[in-house]
């Protein structure tokens, strides 16, 4: 068994055992595959948070600048970029089971939005372009 075969099996098995995850079994395989095939590890980022991202630039720094310890979300950060980006996110669900999550993966898309139409997002006090590349995968 190669590599990334072994990362799809233990994904597989993780989510077997885990009861309650709102993400299907096909894209944690893609993206632990994902993670198992990336040749070099990426400065900042665990393994574990790779293991459940899209990897592109923006999953990227997101991570980068969002996960704090055990690679959780830091909500006030999140929350702080979200705003940053003209992002409206106060009426979101924050009460039921896994609502860090699912405010984690609807940020990002909604942020998928506005940094490819702006050509770049906003993190404190610094405005980072986004690679072209990245806009045209995801504009609209």
């Amino acid at each position: 068994m190669d590599k990334i075969e072994a990362a799809v099996a233990e994904a597989t098995a993780e989510h077997n055992t885990r009861k309650g995850s709102v993400v299907a079994l096909g894209y944690k395989q893609k993206y632990a595959a994902r993670a198992a095939a990336r040749e070099r590890a990426v400065k900042g980022v665990s393994t574990k948070a790779l293991k459940r991202s899209s990897q592109d630039w923006l999953a990227l720094l997101l991570a980068k600048h969002t996960l704090g310890e055990k690679d959780k979300i830091d909500v006030a950060k999140f929350e702080a970029i979200l705003d940053a980006n003209g992002v409206a996110h106060s009426h979101w669900n924050r009460t039921t089971a896994g609502w860090q999550g699912r405010l984690r993966m609807t940020g990002r898309l909604a942020l998928n939005r506005v940094v490819s139409e702006a050509g770049q997002i906003i993190i404190g006090d610094e405005a980072i372009e986004a690679p072209r590349s990245w806009i045209a995968a995801h504009a609209k």
